[in-house]
Formats: C-alpha cells, structure tokens, sequence
C-alpha cells in the first residue's frame, strides 16, 4: 500500500487509468527473463518501464515489445528510471527512449566502439 500511494505522489500512476489484473504477473515475468537494469546493469531497485506509457495506450500495457527493466538504484548518481524513461519528470514521456538507453549503457560500461568516449 505505501508504494501505491508513493507511485501516485510522484506521478507513476495516471489518476482514473486501472491495470490490468495480469499487469503483476507480467511485470514479475519480465524482470525474471530481464532482471538488470538496461542502462547500468544494477539488479537492486528494478522498474518495468512502458516505452509508450500506460496513460498514453493501455492496449501496449502487457506487450513485450513495449517493455524495457529500468533502476531507481542511484548506482552511478542517478535513477536511470527517472532520468532516461523519464527525462527527470515521472509525468513526461521520453520518445527516444531506446536510443537514450543505448547511449547511456555503453558510455558506463565503456563501450570502446563509441566514438565519443
């Protein structure tokens, strides 16, 4: 119950939107086939990230395609949940999501093919 009411503080939960029933099973087996985070590899925190919010289009709500484990871990200073699922704010969409967790996972782990490291 107290992560319900802190999800609706900081904006998770679409105020008159209701989940799924299956919505925790699937959560449950996504972080089991997923379970670091796709940006810095943290397994402690995890999130299941909709690409396409749930507010936006509840028909993607259980669709793997539009799924991606994200952290609220704060391993490397930052929640990646917040910060790259997010763009900082839980109330906005970030529509380069993919690309921007690309970016970000190779420029923690180093990847030596990024020409900007």
């Amino acid at each position: 119950m107290f992560n319900n009411l802190k999800d609706k503080i900081q904006g998770k939960v679409v105020k008159g939107k209701k989940r799924s029933g299956k919505w925790r099973y699937r959560r449950r087996k996504h972080l089991k086939k997923f379970p670091r985070c796709a940006v810095c590899e943290s397994k402690k925190k995890l999130e299941v990230h909709h690409i396409i919010p749930f507010s936006v289009d509840p028909s993607l709500e259980l669709e793997d395609s539009n799924l991606v484990t994200l952290c609220e871990n704060k391993k490397y200073g930052c929640n990646c949940h917040l910060l790259i699922g997010h763009l900082g704010n839980y109330q906005r969409t970030n529509l380069t999501c993919l690309q921007d967790i690309d970016t970000w996972h190779k420029k923690i782990k180093g990847d030596k093919d990024d020409k900007y490291l």
